[in-house]
């Protein structure tokens, strides 16, 4: 795998939806079979997957009764979501010669950076007939700051942004017609107006990932939070092979950025009710399952902060995680990540199997830090589960940046990780 590789992924995967797909296109190519929720499973392939809404979970490896008891699942989770702009139902406003949309804010976004971008419309699309996943990838919207000359002391107070009133992109010129957007979707979609039934569609910038700095040592997209980790993770289950025991999982979660809450969150049952399944299929008891949780770990894998060079005095200064020097492992004793001692020295021997570099990331006691889905899964599975993430800026902006080191070395210890090799 190389960058390369990450940056047609990323640009595949303008919205949640498309990050499922993505992952779920890369399965397939290596062999992996889809299998229905819906559906009993009577039949489980050795590699396989499920998805429910924008989340996934997929699976390599699985042993008969009689020698699975014990054998431990190896899970990599990460999130599909990322903080955005959502559209509303009726999206149709404006005023003053000017065609808007009604937006949603999605999670913490930071706002100021949806500000003069230009931006595209992707998601799914639900009509009368079927499901449909949108990508306009062309400039559609934009969401205009004022200027300054209007806001003479912007500079010196600061940005304030009302989420309702200031954040309405423009899309056209004119007075706002009823359905006038629901006829655009239709349109691209290939239906009528009238078909439609529902949508879950969000805006991102156009721009494409790219490289960044004379050396290209960086990499400027949309979404590496946490797409950078849903990449690593699929990679990884393709590369792995088939493990030697028990069995190498990756659960792509959605609606992390929001509290995980849903029927595809890490809050819900779906990770656990998928590895029951496949326990049972096996012709083992739940008795057994039990015992495999008891035996099992998980790596939550989420971006995390990386110093900042124009603010080194929010980051601990023993614990400031420097891009391009290696995946971090995050610890918060309050919870926030699930790092355990445990789990820590099991991952950095993944780590030295791996050949791969790694740092520590603690936030200082004045700098409360954000959570994942670690926490989450630890408590519903009673697993052992350790954070880690790679370092980035501009965590939550419509377009983040990282090293471009860093997503590799994360792809190839997740790689030994699920194959069991450390």
């Amino acid at each position: 795998m190389s960058i390369a590789d990450l940056i047609h992924y990323l640009d595949a995967s303008p919205s949640h939806w498309h990050a499922t797909l993505s992952s779920a296109a890369l399965l397939r190519a290596a062999g992996f079979d889809e299998l229905q929720l819906d559906r009993a499973w009577n039949e489980v392939p050795d590699k396989g997957f499920v998805i429910r809404g924008a989340a996934l979970v997929g699976w390599c490896g699985r042993e008969s009764a009689g020698h699975k008891v014990a054998s431990p699942f190896r899970i990599v989770g990460a999130h599909t979501d990322s903080p955005g702009l959502r559209v509303k139902p009726r999206p149709d406003v404006g005023g003053y010669g000017w065609k808007q949309l009604a937006v949603e804010i999605y999670g913490s976004a930071l706002l100021n950076s949806w500000l003069d971008r230009d931006l595209g419309v992707a998601g799914q699309v639900i009509t009368r007939d079927g499901v449909h996943f949108l990508a306009v990838r062309e400039p559609i919207a934009r969401i205009p700051q004022l200027a300054i000359h209007l806001d003479r002391d912007v500079n010196e107070r600061g940005l304030i942004l009302d989420k309702h009133s200031h954040l309405t992109p423009v899309w056209g010129v004119g007075s706002p017609s009823a359905g006038e957007f629901n006829t655009w979707v239709a349109d691209r979609i290939g239906t009528t107006a009238g078909a439609i039934t529902s949508w879950d569609l969000c805006l991102f910038d156009v721009a494409t990932a790219s490289y960044l700095g004379p050396d290209g040592d960086l990499l400027a997209a949309g979404r590496l939070d946490n797409q950078v980790s849903c990449w690593a993770a699929t990679s990884a289950l393709c590369a792995s092979g088939t493990p030697a025991s028990g069995t190498a999982v990756i659960a792509l979660f959605d609606h992390e950025e929001v509290g995980s809450e849903s029927t595809a969150g890490a809050a819900g049952p779906l990770l656990e009710h998928v590895l029951e399944r496949l326990t049972l299929a096996g012709g083992s008891s739940r008795s057994d399952y039990l015992t495999q949780l008891a035996a099992s770990n998980c790596i939550s894998a989420d971006n995390a902060h990386s110093v900042h060079p124009n603010y080194p005095e929010r980051h601990e200064a023993g614990h400031r995680p420097v891009v391009n020097q290696g995946p971090a492992i995050k610890l918060n004793h309050n919870q926030r990540y699930a790092t355990t001692p445990a789990g820590s020295t099991m991952l950095q021997r993944v780590f030295e199997a791996a050949d791969v570099p790694w740092q520590m990331f603690v936030s200082r006691n004045n700098m409360p830090c954000g959570t994942t889905i670690g926490p989450l899964t630890a408590t519903r599975l009673g697993i052992e589960t350790v954070d880690v993430g790679v370092p980035q800026l501009s965590m939550h902006s419509a377009r983040e940046l990282c090293g471009t080191k860093d997503p590799l070395w994360l792809q190839q210890a997740l790689t030994t990780y699920l194959a069991g090799s450390y």
